[in-house]
């Protein structure tokens, strides 16, 4: 036997192992070569997807971001405008709180000067009797209350002296107070009058408002721009006139004394918030 043959296939046979060895380890690698290159793929696609997510995310958030900048200088500009309107609101509320001040105290100067008045025009009249006068202070006027026994006669508007002579001490403090408007208004009870010189009550009560009216002007000087006359006939009774007492009572000339209002009637005009005032009436 040749000795050469058995080495050359064992050596052949070595090999034939070998390469089969190889060749599977080869397959193996170009299988995970392979799959890792589908893998590959595979990743650079969900790469893909994710970058492309990602600047969508981006995206919107930038959206969102500019979003709520726009939205953030709305607000902003809409709290300026409302802090604007605050501020103004608190200068008006400060100027009408100076004005309502201001009036205040002008009130309270007012309410000093009639309660003031009060005082003097019931020291001028004291010698009369609380029968024939009264003095009182009403809705912040100062009321002098002059009966009828004081003044005139039943059904008349002559004069009697007496009453002349109160007329005289209250037209010195009248003179003294030039800033005090003076209505004199005529009452009666509501027993009907007819005379020659009168047809109704509502004569009766003008008549006397006017005598008085005329006297204070024309013998005691004091000045025609302050003095209106009036009268009311019986609409406006103190008292019943069921009764003589009450019907008494009732047959009066009040005289109405009321400083001058234009400073505090001003006051009142300024405020927009302020209704005007109706110095009219009794």
């Amino acid at each position: 036997m040749n000795p050469i043959r058995p080495l050359f296939a064992l050596i052949a046979l070595a090999f034939l192992g070998t390469s089969c060895v190889t060749k599977k380890k080869f397959d193996q690698t170009e299988l995970r070569k392979n799959k890792l290159m589908v893998d590959s793929v595979s990743t650079h696609a969900e790469l893909d997807e994710l970058n492309a997510a990602k600047a969508k995310l981006l995206a919107e958030y930038q959206q969102y971001q500019g979003s709520t900048e726009e939205e953030k200088a709305a607000l902003l500009a809409q709290l300026g405008q409302r802090d604007t309107e605050l501020q103004q609101l608190d200068g008006a509320l400060k100027a009408r709180a100076e004005n309502l001040r201001q009036l205040q105290s002008r009130i309270d100067q007012q309410n000093q000067l009639v309660s003031k008045l009060q005082q003097t025009v019931s020291n001028a009249l004291i010698a009369f009797d609380s029968d024939e006068l009264t003095v009182e202070i009403k809705d912040g006027v100062v009321k002098v209350s002059l009966a009828e026994n004081l003044l005139f006669a039943p059904g008349s508007a002559k004069m009697d002296p007496k009453g002349v002579e109160a007329l005289g001490k209250l037209a010195v403090v009248l003179k003294n107070n030039p800033d005090v408007n003076i209505s004199v208004v005529g009452h009666t009870d509501s027993i009907p009058i007819r005379t020659a010189r009168y047809t109704d009550n509502w004569d009766l009560s003008v008549d006397r408002a006017v005598t008085i009216t005329r006297l204070l002007s024309d013998k005691y000087g004091v000045d025609g721009k302050r003095l209106q006359a009036t009268g009311r006939a019986a609409y406006f009774p103190v008292a019943t006139n069921a009764t003589k007492e009450g019907r008494a009572l009732n047959r009066r000339t009040d005289i109405l004394l009321t400083p001058k209002l234009d400073e505090l009637l001003k006051l009142i005009s300024n405020d927009p918030n302020t209704p005007e005032a109706n110095p009219g009436g009794q």
